[in-house]
């Protein structure tokens, strides 16, 4: 477990650069067991999910290595493992409900655990099921899991309820090998789904995106190998973004992608961040000029969820009421105790606030927030609960008075890469305690 002991009230100043991006990454990683051909991805961080689908790889049969942000795969060979196995591995990861697809093609059978995960709000494995068992897999609840069995899936019509990145995922991965043509209407169209997109095209799919959310597959006999470079993380290059706004500082992210962060870029702008684009990536920091706003969460283009956490943050510092309407997770706004606890003004709500109702209306969730500022933050000694409300704890506790003590820090390992080094390249004043558990 890992302690850190942060000292606000130094602005960062510097460059990082960031790398390839933690939701396309890993999933791409799985896309690998599709073939058993070689497989090559680039611009790989060094983060925990990595390591996690590395290792499940492996335990299927598969033999990977990673090295200087290159992972290489070869699943010449795959065999079934129980569920138990696999979850041993995976931990808390939701990576493995994603492996059946592959394994189904490769093996006829697939046994994967339930899924896990930040605990963000309600993640429903319904989603999946109910894609592959429309694709034609027969499924059995057993202990822990699920097995799956089918002789070679099979294309149809699926419209998904809400348009899930995990269920647009699994679709992709399931119907590139199936018989016949998958029309997956109500998709997610998110930057690393796109990318996952562009690795199956490589490998031989034939998949088209149109417009209004429909994706096209039409299954093939046979995928080969890739050799691809992952798109910058935009979580982790607006979570630095957040950093530099929050001290009064200034960071260059190098490898940042405007065309991915522009909602994102919109909104930092409105409430008075700057920012400096170029070929090489952005620069960040705050202006003299700061406002409140009202923001939304939504399913890309809109402002991504997994921002909200470190942008909140900032809405703690900009004069007059804020409004926050999250819309994607219900639960996401536990977090916001422990900023109480620094100083800052959040009122929760269950009414939507903000421009449209949302599917939690109603349903008495939390999924609103009001807040006030600008409040002076204050350290205190607060609990990691899940990887992004680490992050906009740091970016709390580095704007905040005197020390902030977080605990369970290796949670940031699973999605930030070389974290305790750019924030030391940045000029942060930080210890960290390690304890073996």
């Amino acid at each position: 477990m890992q302690t850190y002991h942060i000292r606000g009230g130094q602005p960062l100043k510097g460059t990082i650069a960031v790398c390839g991006a933690k939701n396309s990454v890993s999933k791409i990683m799985v896309a690998a067991l599709l073939t058993d051909e070689l497989c090559i991805l680039r611009n790989v961080p060094d983060i925990d999910d990595v390591h996690i689908v590395s290792e499940l790889i492996r335990t299927l049969g598969g033999e990977v290595e990673f090295k200087d942000e290159v992972v290489t795969i070869h699943a010449k060979q795959l065999h079934t493992v129980e569920p138990e196995e696999l979850h041993r591995v995976a931990g808390k990861s939701r990576i493995p409900i994603l492996f059946a697809g592959p394994l189904l093609y490769r093996l006829q059978e697939a046994l994967v655990p339930e899924l896990g995960g930040c605990q963000i709000g309600k993640r429903p494995v319904d989603f999946h099921l109910k894609a592959l068992e429309t694709l034609g897999a027969e499924i059995t609840c057993i202990p822990k899991g699920y097995a799956m069995k089918s002789q070679r899936l099979h294309g149809e019509k699926i419209c998904l309820e809400y348009p899930s990145v995990g269920a647009t995922e699994q679709v992709l991965l399931a119907a590139v090998l199936a018989n016949g043509k998958t029309e997956l209407s109500n998709a997610a169209v998110e930057p690393e789904i796109m990318d996952l997109i562009a690795v199956l095209q490589k490998m031989g799919a034939y998949i088209s995106v149109d417009t209004d959310r429909v994706i096209t597959i039409i299954g093939v006999s046979r995928l080969g190998g890739y050799t691809h470079t992952a798109i910058t993380d935009r979580i982790e290059a607006a979570s630095w973004a957040c950093a530099a706004f929050a001290t009064n500082g200034r960071i260059f992210v190098k490898n940042a992608r405007q065309l991915d962060l522009m909602a994102f870029l919109n909104k930092y702008r409105q409430i008075g961040g700057c920012f400096d684009i170029r070929d090489e990536g952005i620069e960040f920091w705050r202006g003299e000029n700061l406002h409140s706003t009202t923001l939304e969460t939504d399913v890309h283009p809109g402002f991504m969820t997994d921002w909200q956490q470190p942008f909140s943050v900032l809405l703690t510092q900009t004069p007059g009421a804020s409004i926050v309407h999250e819309t994607v997770y219900e639960d996401r706004f536990g977090y916001t105790e422990a900023l109480n606890r620094m100083g800052a003004q959040i009122q929760l709500y269950t009414d939507c606030l903000g421009g449209r109702f949302c599917r939690f209306g109603q349903k008495n969730h939390l999924h609103s927030a009001v807040i006030v500022g600008p409040t002076n933050l204050h350290g205190a000694e607060i609990t990691v609960p899940n990887l992004r409300a680490g992050f906009s704890y740091v970016v709390a506790a580095l704007a905040a008075e005197g020390e902030t003590i977080l605990k369970n820090m290796e949670l940031i390992r699973r999605g930030y890469g070389d974290f305790e080094n750019h924030l030391r390249e940045l000029g942060a004043s930080f210890d960290v305690e390690e304890e073996d558990v």
